[in-house]
C-alpha cells in the first residue's frame, strides 16, 4: 500500500469512552481521536451495556467535535459470558454502518479489543493498540488475572504496535511479556482550552491550592484533606479546592472532622472549561497518588501555567521536571513540605507562558498527531 499524501480512514475502538453512562470515562481516548482527525480520516466506535435499558439495542450515531461517533448500548445482563456476546455482537452491527477503515486504532488490552483481532482476521484490516490502563503497571501485577494477562498478551501478539502513554508503561509491559514492538505516545492537551489566563475578578487573594480526579482510594484526596488541615495550622493565606466525578460525600465528612470548612471547598464533576477555569485560578495543582501513567490534569494544569505538586509515580517524572513543580514519595510529610515550599514562594518555576509552551511544543493535538502519524506510516507501507 503506497502512502502519498492521502489521509486515510482510521477506526477508533477503545474499552473506555465517553458515553451517556460515564461521560468522563476514557475521555484521553477521544482526544487523541481528535487529535489524528487533523490529520487523518476518523470514526469512533464504541459499544457498552446499559442495565437499566429495555431495548436489546440501542444505536447512538452522531458527530461529536467533528468526529462521527456511533456508540452501541445493548441490554446488560448479570452474566458477564452473555455481556460479552452481545458486545461482540454490537460491535458487528456498528462496525456494518461504518466506511471499512484502512487501520483500526484500539485502546486499553481489555476483551472488547478482541474485535481488532476480529478484524484483522476476518477483513486483513491491521491494527495498533493504544496503552493507558495502570492495570499492566508492575505495581499492580498481583492484582492482575490470570486471564486479563493472557488476553493482553493475545491481542498484543496480534497488533502491528503497541503505544504505551509511557515509558515506565513501556518498560512493564516488555517484563510482562505484553507486545514486542512499542512507540512511545503521550496523552494530549487542547491547549486552545488550557492556557494561561489573567482573571483579575480572582474570586480570592488566598493562595489556592487544587485537586481534581476521580476522589477513588488510590488518588488520596482524604490525605490531602488531612495535610491542609495540618498546614493550616502555619498559615491562613490559603484555601484548598478539591474535586471532580467522585464521592464527594466522603470528602466533606473528612472536611467536617477536621472543622476546615472555612478553607477547604468541594465540587462535584465540571464541564472541560470549567476545569480549565479552575486551572487558571489556581496557584498550584496537587495529585497524591499512589500510583499513575501518565495523568492528563498534570499536562492540563501546566499548560494553564499553574505549577504542580505530584508524587514521583508511573510516568509522572517523564513530564514533570524542577521547572514545573516538585516530585514526591508518597509520603504526607512530603506533601505537607511541598505544599509549604509553594506557599511561601520559595522556589521559582517557569512563567506562565513559558510552562505553557512546554506543553504546546510536546502534548499538544498536532505534535501527538505527528507522533501517531509516524506509527501509521511504519504499519501502512
Amino acid at each position: 500500500m503506497s502512502w502519498g499524501a492521502s489521509k486515510k480512514n482510521i477506526l477508533f475502538i477503545s474499552s473506555w469512552y465517553p458515553n451517556r453512562l460515564e461521560s468522563t470515562n476514557g475521555n484521553f481516548v477521544q482526544r487523541h481521536a481528535e487529535a489524528i482527525s487533523l490529520l487523518h480520516f476518523v470514526e469512533v466506535l464504541h459499544c457498552i451495556g446499559d442495565k437499566n435499558q429495555q431495548e436489546k439495542w440501542i444505536i447512538d450515531d452522531r458527530k461529536i467535535n467533528g468526529i462521527r461517533t456511533l456508540i452501541v448500548y445493548y441490554k446488560k445482563s448479570k452474566y458477564p459470558i452473555i455481556n460479552f456476546i452481545r458486545r461482540m455482537k454490537g460491535y458487528k452491527i456498528g462496525f456494518a454502518q461504518l466506511k471499512k477503515p484502512d487501520l483500526v486504532h484500539a485502546n486499553i488490552l481489555q476483551n472488547q479489543s478482541l474485535f481488532a483481532v476480529y478484524l484483522k482476521k476476518k477483513w486483513q484490516i491491521p491494527f495498533v493498540i493504544s496503552e493507558h490502563w495502570s492495570g499492566l503497571l508492575k505495581i499492580n501485577a498481583n492484582k492482575l488475572s490470570l486471564s486479563k494477562k493472557w488476553l493482553a498478551r493475545l491481542v498484543a501478539s496480534y497488533s502491528s504496535a503497541v503505544l504505551p502513554v509511557s515509558n515506565n508503561l513501556a518498560k512493564d509491559m516488555k517484563d510482562a511479556g505484553i507486545g514486542k514492538k512499542f512507540f512511545i505516545v503521550e496523552n494530549v492537551v487542547d491547549t486552545d482550552i488550557f492556557k494561561p489566563c489573567i482573571n483579575e475578578n480572582k474570586e480570592t487573594e488566598k493562595f489556592v491550592f487544587l485537586h481534581i480526579s476521580n476522589l477513588v482510594t488510590l488518588k488520596n484526596p482524604e490525605k490531602i484533606i488531612n495535610v491542609a488541615a495540618k498546614l493550616r495550622r502555619e498559615f491562613s493565606n490559603f484555601e484548598l479546592q478539591i474535586g471532580g466525578d467522585g464521592d464527594i460525600e466522603r470528602l466533606k465528612k473528612e472536611i467536617k472532622k477536621n472543622n476546615a470548612q472555612e478553607y477547604i471547598s468541594v465540587f462535584g464533576e465540571i464541564k472541560t472549561n470549567e476545569v480549565a477555569t479552575k486551572m487558571q485560578n489556581a496557584d498550584c495543582f496537587l495529585l497524591y497518588s499512589d500510583y499513575e501513567n501518565l495523568p492528563c490534569v498534570l499536562l492540563e494544569s501546566m499548560s494553564c501555567g499553574t505549577p504542580v505538586i505530584a508524587t514521583n509515580v508511573g510516568g509522572i517524572s517523564e513530564i514533570v521536571n524542577s521547572n514545573c513543580g516538585e516530585l514526591i514519595k508518597v509520603e504526607e510529610k512530603e506533601l505537607y513540605t511541598a505544599m509549604k515550599t509553594m506557599l511561601l514562594g520559595n522556589k521559582i518555576y517557569l512563567s506562565k507562558q513559558e510552562m505553557h509552551q512546554y506543553i504546546v511544543d510536546n502534548f499538544s493535538k498536532l505534535k501527538i498527531a505527528e507522533k501517531i502519524d509516524t506509527v501509521y506510516k511504519n504499519v501502512l507501507v
